[in-house]
């Protein structure tokens, strides 16, 4: 087996930087109200000289213009478990630890390849979603999480090999039980290779079963016993502003990265979405509910985008906005739309269910549908709107356009199929009896045309094909 493990160490952070714009000075305080210290710092702030442990008041003192914001511990869980819908991609066994994702990626090289290049793909996806890593990889997810604390792209195949890794880890980043961690070095031994030489039978008298079974876990003596991640059903996230917004256009970042989460989150499991909703919460109103709703599931980062861009740029505020939020309860599996090997369109051209969605959202739920077949055979009545994908398939070539009504034919013709004779509609009031040819004109163009079985008249136009 193969564990990977990718550790976030600014979780909480990495949350809250990826909301905003800006770098301006941010950290994170924890603490009771009239001793606050810092607990996590961006970039721009620690430029300053701010660190972590450092009292409010002293930052404060120090530097004249930054945000502090109280740390959330619900953040952290919140967002781990989001990331690990986005690593569930990858395998179907994945488990969370303290600021840690771990998933067995043995059976998934087959797919992805071999590891540097399954490294490469989750590097990229918790990048790009603007999460802070480190990476490291193990036969053992104890173990791959042990070394993706001492160092960045560790990575050993073999029982031997992880042994050797082991050795010179300290023992205060083991990930041991903190009560044996504290009291090992007072008997000489402070590191991991040493406590694994070590007696059993005197460790378990000095520090109980805890600590073989934590060492046990490590090597691989003892299965892990993790509790498995399975991605839930439906999606309710918040995205809350720092200020309140009193224009659609200042929604549009927060809009545009719930999207891309979401994305993310449904290519981690395999599924698309149809329908969704945004909520936009008021301060001293009700909220204000923006059903975005499209032609079939999809999961691309754009569509979703564009769908929900449309609808929200046609609200009009009554309130200024509080909060964003997304809500999805239906999450339909997803097939992938086929794609030509030798695609000849222009490299910034839309997809055509980009291009579908962005002219819903623009002109009209209603202005924009799909043609669908019935079973009924009559021309004017086998076509309906916004069908779905059981609808019975017609075996016989029929034209792309039908025309509503048909209409005399003029000009001359050639003849390439036909007569198909159609008698039927009995059951109501519009019954028919018809041959039906398929026929070319002049210019190249194939219609399909018909004229009355058994009685003298001219031909009629039903339709164009494509």
């Amino acid at each position: 087996m193969l564990w990977a493990c990718l550790l976030l160490p600014q979780l909480a952070l990495d949350g809250v930087l990826r909301r905003r714009a800006d770098d301006s000075p941010l950290v994170l305080v924890d603490g009771a109200a009239n001793a606050r210290s810092i607990v996590a710092a961006n970039a721009s702030a620690r430029d300053a000289g701010l660190y972590i442990g450092q009292r409010l008041t002293a930052a404060q003192a120090l530097l004249a213009q930054f945000e502090a914001i109280p740390y959330d511990p619900s953040s952290v869980a919140r967002w781990q478990q989001f990331l690990a819908g986005v690593a569930y991609r990858y395998s179907s066994q994945v488990a969370l630890l303290p600021h840690a994702i771990v998933l067995e990626v043995s059976k998934s090289r087959s797919l992805f390849g071999a590891w540097a290049e399954m490294e490469r793909y989750l590097r990229h996806d918790f990048t790009a979603l603007g999460f802070r890593h480190h990476v490291a990889a193990a036969p053992t997810p104890h173990g791959a999480y042990v070394l993706a604390g001492i160092g960045e792209g560790l990575a050993v195949f073999t029982q031997e090999a992880l042994q050797r890794a082991l050795d010179d880890v300290p023992l205060s980043r083991s990930r041991l039980p903190a009560s044996a961690v504290d009291a090992l070095p007072r008997m000489g031994v402070r590191r991991l290779g040493q406590l694994l030489r070590m007696p059993r039978d005197g460790l378990q008298r000095r520090f109980g079963a805890e600590l073989l079974q934590a060492m046990d876990r490590l090597s691989g003596e003892r299965p892990a016993g993790l509790d498995l991640y399975l991605p839930p059903d439906a999606v309710d996230w918040r995205f809350e502003l720092s200020h309140e917004v009193e224009n659609v256009a200042a929604l549009m970042f927060p809009l545009k990265r719930m999207t891309t989460d979401l994305a993310a989150y449904l290519s981690g499991r395999d599924g698309g979405v149809q329908r969704f909703v945004l909520r936009l919460e008021h301060r001293d109103a009700e909220a204000t509910d923006v059903p975005v709703g499209m032609l079939s599931p999809e999961r691309s980062a754009d569509v979703l985008f564009d769908a929900a861009r449309g609808r929200l740029e046609r609200v009009q505020l009554s309130s200024p906005v509080l909060a964003l939020r997304l809500i999805a309860d239906d999450l339909p599996g997803f097939v992938p739309a086929g794609r030509d090997l030798f695609d000849e369109r222009p490299a910034n051209a839309l997809s055509f269910e980009q291009l579908r969605e962005r002219l819903r959202a623009r002109l009209g739920d209603r202005a924009v549908y799909r043609l669908g077949t019935t079973i009924d055979p009559r021309p004017e009545h086998s076509q309906r709107l916004d069908t779905h994908s059981q609808d019975f398939v017609e075996p016989r070539a029929r034209p792309t356009w039908l025309l509503k009504r048909p209409i005399p034919w003029r000009g001359p013709m050639q003849i390439l199929a036909g007569p198909e004779r159609m008698e039927t509609g009995w059951w109501d009031s519009d019954p028919m009896r018809r041959d039906y040819y398929v026929v070319e004109t002049a210019q190249g163009q194939r219609a399909w045309v018909f004229c009355a079985a058994g009685e003298q008249g001219g031909w009629m136009l039903q339709g164009w094909f494509a």
